[in-house]
């Protein structure tokens, strides 16, 4: 698997990594039982200490992404086609998107801008999946 984080970004690199494992789960580049390698193996590509995969890694175990467990490692727990949300996902989801949408609009952004780089990002989540279900 191909993770990037920038490790000169003002953005928590437990935080990069936790966007680009939602990321390419969303994209179907991960998919539920697919393994992620170890927090030491990780930090050791990216050049960090341990526990800054690992508080990225529980992250993610926290919002259901993944579960762990000593003898299998980090393993995708959901994905796209594992049916609804948990009950409390779309209210703790709205609230981080309001503060996005409340970015945008104050940096001037109008919403038809907005609502057009959703559906972008949407469609390129769409566009990744169907790729990468044509090589297989």
């Amino acid at each position: 698997m191909i993770l990037e984080v920038d490790l000169d970004s003002e953005v928590p690199i437990y935080q990069q990594l936790r966007d680009r494992v939602v990321e390419a789960i969303a994209a179907g580049l991960l998919r539920t039982g697919s393994p992620l390698p170890s927090t030491r193996a990780l930090a050791s590509d990216f050049g960090v200490n341990f526990h800054t995969v690992n508080k990225g890694y529980d992250l993610l175990r926290q919002q259901g992404f993944l579960r762990i467990n000593r003898k299998s490692g980090a393993v995708v727990s959901r994905d796209r086609t594992s049916g609804p949300p948990e009950p409390d996902f779309v209210p703790d989801w709205t609230a981080r998107a309001t503060t996005l949408l409340a970015e945008a609009s104050a940096h001037g952004v109008s919403d038809e801008e907005v609502l057009e780089i959703c559906r972008g990002v949407l469609r390129s989540f769409a566009a990744q999946e169907s790729a990468r279900e044509g090589e297989s």
